[in-house]
């Protein structure tokens, strides 16, 4: 299955030039722990160059003392992206995940452009599913093999 039919679709953004203070109120408005952070390219379309969490705010500003108001998005956020194409399998993703060690990866379109992003937790509850279904397969068997003893 294409990571684009799992990811979720309704990305918050935002633009390196946001001040700190903007970029932790969406986080707060939308109840989430980050943010892709993209520039429109000459077609306008959003271009993710960076991410930014919550848990960037609180260690590389909060922690060291670093006036929140004194720096942009830019300063802080992550652009060492994993970057996943749509038609990428679940999988191959997961994988892409482990091995650079990332918790999320914005989804991108064959141009670049943002479609959604994927979650490590979002990848956990596909396999919980995953998981539950297969247990159904035996519970149904266990069933079925009880009525034909019958």
């Amino acid at each position: 299955m294409p990571i684009g039919e799992v990811c979720t679709r309704e990305v918050v953004i935002v633009e390196k030039i946001a001040s700190i203070q903007d970029a932790a109120h969406l986080m707060r408005q939308y109840h989430v722990g980050d943010l892709v952070v993209v520039a429109p390219d000459e077609e306008e379309r959003r271009i993710p160059v960076g991410i930014l969490t919550d848990r960037d705010i609180i260690v590389e500003l909060i922690a060291e003392g670093v006036d929140p108001g004194k720096v942009v998005v830019g300063d802080v956020m992550s652009t060492d992206l994993l970057l996943v194409r749509e038609h990428e399998g679940i999988w191959e993703t997961l994988q892409y995940m482990r091995t650079k060690g990332v918790r999320r990866a914005p989804v991108v379109d064959a141009g670049g452009a943002l479609v959604g992003i994927i979650s490590a937790d979002d990848m956990l509850e596909l396999l919980a599913d995953e998981l539950n279904a297969l247990a159904s397969i035996i519970r149904r068997e266990q069933i079925k093999e009880n009525k034909a003893r019958r």
